[in-house]
């Protein structure tokens, strides 16, 4: 598997985008970095509170119409 992986969870509703990001989390080798989209409101703070609750590090959060992008590295 890639170091860099991309994930689209447009469309999606809490919980499934995280839950979808943890499952790509497992697979993805330490100091990897997954780049995931989401357009559900909730996922500002489910996000950031994921990578705490997980010790993974959020690298960057962007917000463009209307799509976040957030950038996720495993320890």
């Amino acid at each position: 598997m890639s170091d860099e992986t991309t994930l689209d969870t447009t469309g999606l509703l809490c919980p499934l985008p995280v839950l979808k990001a943890a499952k790509q989390m497992r697979a993805l080798p330490a100091g990897a970095t997954l780049t995931m989209q989401a357009d559900d409101p909730a996922a500002v703070i489910d996000v950031p509170h994921f990578c705490a609750e997980q010790g993974y590090e959020l690298l960057s959060s962007d917000e463009a119409d209307g799509v976040q992008t957030y950038v996720i590295r495993k320890p």
